[in-house]
């Protein structure tokens, strides 16, 4: 499958004559919606439906909430090795507390198409949000972690999973060894049952890193002890921040260059950013708040404005900005196939597991093409 790059004055048809391929199979591919306009600047990915129908998944994990719907779910689910259903969380004596949606369904669903469901694992407070102190009171309290270890080994046995991604986050900098030997034991409770361990990392670029985010985690220590690791590599450019690309391509080579001198490289999966945002101007801190959009939605966004998308050739991103109907500036960042495949080619450069995509809840068609084609 081919990438192309929309110009002035190009249609749907002129493209698929200029291909050999049928206007059905652009449209198909690329979720355009009629009439089928297109933005000068947009990436289109090319190729006929043989074609697609013809590729199979390679090593590609997505996490997903409860409440997915069932549709994306089943579009995606011939695209994975992995699903990981998030989230299950904790008390602070080893207590899980179990989705508000049920789970059930999803795993039925995954292991219908040969997908191991993997058990997400995340430190919530009463406000939703990541806590530290959580994972404090139960990673420096061994009866706790192995209440903890051992209920969820067991509930997974019941429901099916395969294994448990545990994704903590803020960790405290005084609490980073007793994370590590909570992964430690996790894999130990864990493999005897034949269940994978995996550990989500912030985007660290260097061992001492400062920051709440990175103080807390040994990427030496953790690679060793998990049997795979996902670097979250997006959120530079995120809700509460300037606008800037998600995943910028230079920051994300700086974070594998760092992460490849402490961790197997056979044992790292990349995250791939599903989603951009819509920033309005001007960006004031503390006031500010993008909006989240989808890929797809980003691209309808530029046409129904009549705007041009650009791609920053550091970052390896498209971007646009338009004025809406009230006269407010807008900045929109998000991925395209062009910004993704740049990605996807870090992995055979350094020798990486795979993919992990945050998060599946909306379909974006043209990327699991993209990534089961290269």
């Amino acid at each position: 499958m081919e990438i192309y790059v929309v110009e002035s004055g190009d249609t749907v048809d002129r493209i698929a004559a200029a291909y050999s391929v049928s206007a059905d199979s652009i449209i198909w591919n690329n979720q355009l919606v009629a009439p089928f306009a297109l933005a000068v600047g947009q990436a289109l990915l090319i190729g006929t439906l043989e074609e697609a129908a013809g590729l199979q998944p390679r090593n590609a994990g997505g996490y997903a909430y409860t409440y997915i719907s069932p549709w994306v779910l089943e579009q995606t689910l011939p695209f994975l090795n992995r699903l990981f259903v998030f989230s299950y969380g904790f008390t602070v004596d080893g207590g899980i507390i179990e989705p508000p949606r049920d789970d059930a369904w999803m795993i039925e669903l995954s292991l219908e198409y040969g997908t191991v469901p993997v058990l997400t694992l995340t430190p919530f407070g009463q406000d939703g949000k990541f806590n530290n102190n959580l994972i404090h009171q139960v990673v420096t309290n061994e009866a706790a972690a192995d209440r903890l270890l051992n209920g969820l080994a067991a509930l997974m046995q019941e429901k099916g999973y395969g294994g448990i991604d545990i994704d903590f986050e803020y960790i405290l900098s005084g609490d980073r060894d007793a994370f590590t030997a909570f992964v430690r034991r996790a894999a130990q409770i864990m493999h005897p049952l034949g269940f994978s361990v995996s550990v989500a990392l912030a985007p660290k670029t260097s061992a001492d890193q400062k920051g709440l985010l990175y103080e807390g985690k040994d990427y030496a220590a953790l690679g060793d002890a998990a049997d795979e690791v996902l670097l979250m590599t997006y959120e530079w450019g995120y809700k509460n921040g300037p606008p800037m690309a998600v995943a910028p391509l230079n920051m994300v080579r700086r974070v594998l260059d760092y992460a490849v001198t402490e961790i197997e490289p056979s044992k790292i999966n990349i995250g791939i950013a599903n989603y951009g945002y819509d920033w309005s101007l001007p960006f004031v801190r503390g006031e500010t708040a993008a909006r989240t959009i989808g890929n797809i939605e980003a691209v309808q966004i530029a046409i129904r404005y009549g705007v041009a998308i650009e791609f920053d050739e550091l970052a390896q991103s498209p971007y646009f900005s338009y004025v809406d109907e009230e006269g407010t500036d807008h900045v929109v960042w998000f991925e395209d196939v062009r910004s993704l495949e740049q990605k996807y080619a870090l992995l055979p450069e350094y020798g990486l597991k795979g993919i992990g995509v945050w998060q599946i809840m909306r379909w974006y068609r043209a990327m699991w093409l993209l990534f089961a084609d290269r």
